[in-house]
Parts: structure tokens; sequence; C-alpha cells
């Protein structure tokens, strides 16, 4: 995912793409800091993602939201990141097309789950095969089921609460600031007593909802390993 970073607070700015950066598959391609050049970069570096402020020099950060959501097909996703919690901006953000609305301060983990999010939408925008992929994208009936009070989502076929929760349980577990506190599928089904194939496919069904982060571990040889760790 290419991102672009526009705030005009330059430490900020420094922050945001330091997140941006540790997340697995993502490069800040650029960084604005008003909403002339945030067009101009745009338009010059074709990112995929914007991270946008609403309070720029300026212009308002939603004029640049309604420019850059012009509805061509490699328009980039548009994430709002803002101080401002009031009801009329969030709205503004909401129709104007934002894929997300963030409020100053959030955390890295944060960050992470709506750009993995943006990277599965624009995966699965080329996979879209009936009205059940369709409402996955636009986050109707077919989307990540809806989560019961104090537990996981409701399970898709072939899973189950309970397992689901003791996977769940176990990756809060390992889950902190450590960039090594992940699991891998191995360790994950060690932990459950799953078999590794079924403890995958919960591992992965919580990186579709956004409750858990994927990134790539390569060693000497043969194919990276998966390491899956809870973000909520």
């Amino acid at each position: 995912m290419r991102v672009l970073v526009v705030d005009d607070d330059f430490m900020v700015a420094k922050v945001h793409s330091g997140y941006v950066e540790r997340i697995e598959g993502c490069t800040v391609v650029g960084v604005a800091h008003n909403g002339a050049d945030a067009l101009d970069a745009a338009a010059r570096l074709r990112p995929e993602l914007v991270l946008l402020d609403v309070y720029l020099p300026d212009m308002s950060g939603l004029e640049v939201l309604t420019r850059l959501r012009t509805g061509a097909a490699d328009d980039p996703f548009v994430l709002v990141v803002t101080a401002a919690d009031d009801s009329d901006t969030v709205a503004a953000a909401l129709h104007g097309g934002a894929l997300h609305y963030l409020v100053k301060p959030f955390d890295s983990a944060a960050l992470a789950a709506q750009v993995h999010r943006a990277t599965r939408i624009r995966r699965d925008l080329d996979r879209v095969r009936d009205q059940s992929d369709i409402d996955r994208l636009f986050g109707g009936t077919g989307a990540a089921p809806a989560r019961t009070p104090g537990g996981p989502e409701r399970m898709p076929k072939g899973l189950t609460t309970p397992t689901a929760e003791l996977v769940a349980g176990t990756l809060r577990a390992h889950s902190g600031t450590d960039a090594e506190a992940d699991l891998s599928a191995t360790e994950c089904a060690e932990a459950t007593r799953l078999s590794r194939v079924s403890a995958r496919r919960y591992l992965e069904h919580f990186v579709s909802t956004g409750q858990v982060t994927v990134r790539l571990r390569y060693g000497g040889t043969g194919r990276p390993e998966r390491r899956y760790r809870w973000v909520g």
C-alpha cells in the first residue's frame, strides 16, 4: 500500500509516517503539510491511501477529500485523521467518501487495522462474484458479522464461537508493544491444542475482520512465516 501523509504539524506527520512504515507492505511515498501540496502530491505520486488531516492552513481537509474522490477507479482511499470529533465534520467526511475516521491521538494498532482493511478492500474489488462479495465491500449484510456483547464475531460456517474465543484469548495474551509479540499458526495451535490447519483458519478469519494483523517473517530458506497479532 502506497501512502501519502497529509498533516500541517510536521511532528505529527513524522509520527504517522513512522506508524505506516512499520506496517508490513506499506510505504510512505510522500508527505504534505497543506491542501495544495496534498493535491499536487496525490496527482504526481498516485498513492493508494491518503492519511488526511482536516485542519490545514490553506483549505479544509474536507475540500481536499472532495477533490481526491473523483469517482475514478484509481482514486486513493482516504483515511481522515484529525482532532475534530464533532458530528458535522464526521458526517461531511462520511458523505465525502472517507474510508474511515480516526480521532487524534490514536495508536499504531488503530491505524494498522484500517490500513489492512483498505488493503483487503482493494484486493477484493477484483474478486467480486456475487451479492455477498459486494455486501462485504460496502459493509452490508455480508460484511464481518456483528459482535455479540463481550464476545467475538459470530463465526462463518465451519468455525465455532468457543474455539474463536480460545484463539482470541491466546492472541491477546501474547500481544503487546513488543514487535515480536505475535504468534505463528503453529505456535497458536500448540497453545490452544488445535490442529495447525484449524488454528490457521481462525487466525485468517480474525485477519479478515480487522481484529488481527499479520506480518511475514523471512528465514534462511523456504516460504516466509505468517505471524499474527491481536489488535482488537
